[in-house]
């Protein structure tokens, strides 16, 4: 499973990492003994969960690392996203979630299109940069290789294990993020190699066998 708004992008607390299941409504789990955070007990209120231990617990979850890109008014919008996932086959739906706050998120709802690039073992670079608190707005992917996709012109990464491009098939609230459901409009075929993998709060390769 990617999330913010060009230059401000989806990222935890930490610079240059992808917005996690930590931030994106996954189960809370204790940090030790599977015991959850919360339980106080039978019969008595739950004590308030701690930020920083559902986040520690949300981040043992691997999840892969794609980056979110649309075109608005010429310019080229881009993010790291770990919060993304496949929705269902009839019809053909995929979500990511993107901050409320960000940039990326006012344009690429009012775009309507973005495409899902899928990072390689060797981009993590380019997660990270793309992921960068503050960086320009203009110009963010002039040093990463990418094209046009052919339905929806949003940039897709060169680099890319694989791409979708897709339409905004609604849009929910998720606290302060929203979650952005499209409908999959285009797809490439998959290229071989390693996946990028973000765990633990850093960028990961798989092992080789």
């Amino acid at each position: 499973m990617t999330a913010a708004a060009e230059g401000m992008p989806v990222t935890a607390a930490d610079e240059g990492m992808p917005v996690t299941a930590a931030d994106e409504g996954m189960p809370v789990t204790a940090a030790g003994g599977g015991k959850p955070v919360t339980a106080a007990g039978e019969g008595n209120p739950a004590a308030p969960v701690d930020a920083g231990a559902f986040r520690r617990a949300a981040g043992r979850i691997p999840t892969g690392i794609v980056v979110v890109c649309t075109s608005l008014q010429g310019t080229g919008h881009a993010m790291t996203v770990s919060a993304f996932t496949s929705v269902s086959l009839d019809p053909l739906l995929v979500l990511f979630c993107a901050e409320k706050i960000a940039r990326f998120h006012d344009a690429v709802l009012e775009a309507g299109v973005w495409s899902v690039s899928v990072l390689d073992e060797e981009s993590e670079k380019t997660a990270r940069w793309l992921a960068t608190r503050g960086r320009p707005l203009e110009g963010q992917l002039d040093q990463i290789a990418h094209h046009p996709g052919p339905v929806t012109g949003s940039p897709i990464l060169d680099a890319a294990l694989a791409s979708l491009e897709c339409r905004t098939a609604a849009v929910h609230d998720g606290g302060d993020h929203s979650i952005v459901v499209g409908e999959v409009v285009g797809v490439s075929e998959p290229e071989d190699g390693g996946p990028l993998i973000y765990f633990g709060g850093d960028y990961r390769r798989l092992a080789t066998d």
